[in-house]
Formats: structure tokens, sequence, C-alpha cells
């Protein structure tokens, strides 16, 4: 938490020197119309989490709502501290990473706005072979760990579930850049998410297992990943922010409808991402944005509230975050 509020201090002076937006604030298209500036900070590099934005970006429907939104890429800590500090108006970033930001003197003021994809595609990959297409299959194998309490409690909490003993999990300390070469290394596990890692091992014929936490524990149907806004943007400006979400969401209805033509406005935007596997990830990850939601984007308070419940019960909070903390709806068209 120390490392995220010294990184709110820094985003202003590394926004400033980008030239990355402001508050909302009015700028002029080239046909006098004024536009408001919305700054998103990103998670990672684009990839196809993030191609409903793209997609609205690129069809005009931000500017349609009176928006210029300009994209950037997050800070060491993440996205949460460049939207706490309000140099960013929306980040993304996830509800379990985000947990400890929700509470306590510390407290960022953030709030999900939106879920970007709505169930929870993470899970365990490793080469076939290797007997880890189970939970308990991890014993005597070397998983990369990112020493995270979170991430190591739900690893033992599925093993055990599955009848396996996780002390004798191989814990490598490792944040593997690229997971299908670290797989045939010394690493055997990796956790990933299926619609990036998952499908590159099936795009180049790489046979895998993988089993996936919401399968081995419904309440790891946690929401992963999800828009942040900034508090007092939210509050002071929250047409605007509407305005972007109800713009976002028809973004995403576009790739859900379009996955290969959605993603050739992502490959615009990063020509160096590997075209096939964009095209076999968004077609994935189509179906996914929305899955049996009623609409591209809600919260489903009671998996948001189990997944923090859980955290709580399992000591894993230096307090109990309340029911109905740090997410609404409410910015949603209705």
């Amino acid at each position: 938490m120390k490392r995220i509020l010294a990184a709110i201090l820094a985003a202003g002076l590394a926004l400033s020197l980008t030239a990355c937006g402001g508050n909302g604030n009015s700028s002029s298209s080239g046909e006098g119309e004024s536009l408001k500036e919305i700054t998103f900070c990103l998670d990672w590099t684009p990839n196809t989490n993030h191609t409903g934005l793209y997609a609205a970006q690129a069809l005009g429907y931000y500017e349609e709502a009176g928006l210029k939104v300009e994209f950037v890429q997050p800070p060491e800590d993440g996205a949460p501290a460049l939207v706490a500090s309000g140099k960013a108006q929306f980040g993304i970033n996830a509800q379990d990473t985000i947990a400890p930001a929700l509470i306590g003197d510390a407290a960022l003021p953030v709030t999900a706005v939106a879920a970007i994809v709505q169930h929870n595609t993470s899970g365990i990959l490793t080469l076939s072979g290797k007997g880890v297409d189970r939970p308990k299959g991890l014993e005597g194998r070397t998983y990369a760990t990112w020493q995270n309490p979170v991430e190591q409690a739900m690893m033992r909490y599925c093993v055990e579930k599955d009848g396996g003993d996780f002390s004798k999990v191989n814990l490598v300390p490792s944040t593997p850049t690229d997971v299908l070469t670290s797989l045939q290394t010394n690493v055997d596990s990796i956790w990933v998410f299926y619609g990036w890692d998952g499908i590159a091992a099936e795009v180049k014929g790489i046979d895998m297992d993988y089993w996936a936490f919401s399968d081995i524990e419904p309440t790891f149907d946690y929401y992963t990943p999800v828009i942040l806004a900034n508090n007092a943007f939210l509050q002071e400006d929250p047409e605007t922010a509407k305005a972007f979400l109800a713009a976002t969401r028809k973004g995403y209805e576009y790739a859900i409808a379009n996955p290969r033509e959605a993603a050739d406005f992502l490959l615009a935007a990063s020509p160096e991402l590997d075209k096939d596997l964009v095209y076999a990830s968004q077609e994935y990850l189509s179906a996914q944005y929305q899955a049996d939601a009623e609409a591209w984007g809600v919260i489903d308070p009671a998996r948001w509230d189990g997944f923090y419940q859980w955290l709580w019960d399992n000591q894993l909070l230096e307090e109990e975050i309340p029911a109905g903390t740090g997410y609404s709806n409410d910015y949603l068209p209705q």
C-alpha cells in the first residue's frame, strides 16, 4: 500500500510530462466542437481485454458522446494509483488486487464501475503429461508465484479442496512475461488468463492442461478485469462518466457481435501484436465480455461481496470490507 501511495505522488509528475489529459477538461475538435478530455489508464500493454475500448474509439462512439479519450500505460504500481491521483478518470484493475485499497486510512478514492469480462477466466496452465490437470497434481511440481498472499491462499485452497498437500508444491518466485517459453523450462505451472495465454497455446499447437479457479470454487468467480473510476470525478461529473460508459458499452457490444472486425481495430492500434493470436483470442473473449449477464458491464453484488467475504474469513484483509463497497452499477446505461 505504501508503494501505491508513493505512485500517486509520482503520477502527477508523470502525467504532466506526457501531457495526458486532465480532469474532464474540454478541448476543441477540428470542427470547433467542444469535447471533454478523458484519460483512461490501461492495466497492461494493449490486448483483447481492451478491444471494446479501441472499437469505441475507432467507430467514433466517444466523439459522438462528446468525449476525447486517450489511452495511457499504467505507472509501476498500476492503474489504481493513477486513477486515485485524479490524473486519469478511468483505469483497469481487478477485484482481487484492488481489495487492500478499499479499506483503512490509506484507502484509495476509486470505484469499480463496469466489468470488462463477466466471469473469472483465469486458472492454472501447464504442459500436458505432467499430471497437473487438477489442483492435487501440483504436488511435487513447481508453480511460478508472484508471492501475493491472496494468490497463494487461493492456490492452497484449491489444492487442499482437491485432496492435495500444498506444502508439497514447489513455489518458485517468478512473474513470467512469456508464459509458453517459461513452461518449457524449470516452471511446471503458471496462473494465466485463458483468453490470452491459453489461446496462445492453442494457436501454437502446444498441448496444455488447464483448470479454472471458478470451476474449483464458485466464490473465486470474482471480477477481473474491471473499469475503475476516480470518486471525485464520479461525484463532480456523473453525466460525463455515464456518457463514457455508454459509449464503451457500445464498443464492447460491437466486439461481441463482430469479433474479427473489432480485432482489426486493436491490431491497427498495436500492430506489433501477433495477428493470429489476436483473432483467436478475440473469438474467445467476445463470448465472455457479457456472457450470461443482462448487459455488458453489470457487476453482480452477490459475487462481488462473496469474494471479499472469503478474503475476510480467511484472514487476508486487515479489516472487513462492508457489503456493497468498491463498486457501482449506477453509471452504466439503465
